[in-house]
């Protein structure tokens, strides 16, 4: 089954919405977005679609099915309301909106208008992230102690609008709460401006979940290489997920090998186990997330990330910037 779906916003990232779209083959990609007409053009000519300037007029004259919404944060609300007006499902990127009540008013007409609304948290998507995912369910860590997210880089020139903290914790927020199966309880962040004047461009958080995990979490736009980590650190030993080779890892705690379940209750003590380097199939995690919502759209499959869970980690991601602002512990 074809679902008709369109593009807007096709900068950095939406012009690999497009491109995917017009690889799979149960989509068909009709039309693109942008208010640069010339990117629109240079992107609708490379799939030979129709290109907008105006993302309304690709609504009312193309009347898409589904679309991926790839505009600056400031422009969500707007163009998102519009799509879900228009009967179209959506994708939005990351964060769903620039405040939480505009994502709560997208999450309120997606269900009356009954469409999908999902958001484009990609990391989810990973493959090493989702094995992890699973490990963890089936226990094989045994009770979680920390969760360790770093997201480090060099500053992206597309980012104009909004800090390292909006732009980027959403998706470390995400992965926390996705791990962990719950919310922290409490916050604490510092955040710095060292080269980018209008927002902070450093962050280092403290995050408290429920059963005694801890969540650290250090991102920035200010290491001249890109780092991306999640390392999950538990009763038999540690998981670490290398985010930009997919590889996932296994650090065996030796005291913790040989024991049994009840025998762990009364574990005293850690030490250098084996590593196992697990074999993962390697796959571009933004396919996967654009073949999920398409079989949400189609209700061959629950939503992945829904718009509840971009709300969660936009309102975490704000509290992080109100801690690091206030220099004050946020609890919730």
């Amino acid at each position: 089954m074809m679902t008709r779906v369109a593009a807007i916003g096709v900068g950095s990232m939406g012009r690999n919405h497009a491109r995917i779209y017009n690889e799979l083959p149960d989509a068909e990609l009709i039309a693109v977005a942008d208010e640069n007409l010339a990117t629109a053009q240079t992107i609708g000519g490379q799939f030979g679609v129709n290109a907008y300037a105006d993302f309304r007029q690709l609504l009312d004259k193309e009347r898409p099915e589904a679309v991926s919404i790839a505009v600056p944060t400031a422009l969500h609300y707007e163009v998102a309301m519009a799509a879900l007006e228009s009967g179209a499902h959506v994708l939005i990127e990351k964060p769903i909106a620039a405040t939480l009540e505009q994502g709560s008013a997208l999450i309120e007409a997606a269900h009356r208008l009954n469409r999908v609304l999902t958001v484009g948290h990609v990391v989810r998507f990973n493959p090493a992230i989702q094995a992890l995912k699973q490990k963890l369910v089936a226990g094989d860590l045994g009770r979680i102690f920390q969760i360790f997210c770093r997201r480090a880089g060099p500053f992206p020139a597309r980012i104009r609008d909004v800090g390292v903290v909006v732009d980027l914790a959403p998706h470390d927020v995400d992965i926390m709460r996705f791990l962990a199966g719950a919310d922290p309880v409490r916050l604490y962040a510092e955040t710095e401006q060292r080269i980018h004047t209008e927002h902070e461009d450093l962050l280092f958080a403290l995050l408290r979940f429920p059963e005694g995990i801890v969540g650290a979490l250090e991102i920035n736009w200010l290491t001249p290489t890109k780092l991306r980590e999640v390392l999950v650190l538990g009763e038999r030993g540690m998981f670490r997920v290398d985010d930009l080779t997919q590889d996932l890892y296994f650090y065996e705690n030796a005291q913790a090998a040989s024991l049994t379940w009840p025998a762990l209750q009364t574990l005293v003590g850690v030490s250098e186990g084996s590593m196992t380097r697990f074999a993962i199939q390697r796959y571009e995690p933004l396919k996967l997330e654009l073949q999920a919502f398409l079989k949400a759209v189609r209700g061959e499959a629950p939503v992945a990330v829904t718009g509840e869970d971009g709300l969660a980690a936009l309102r975490l991601a704000l509290a992080l910037v109100e801690s690091g602002e206030t220099q004050r512990q946020i609890i919730f």
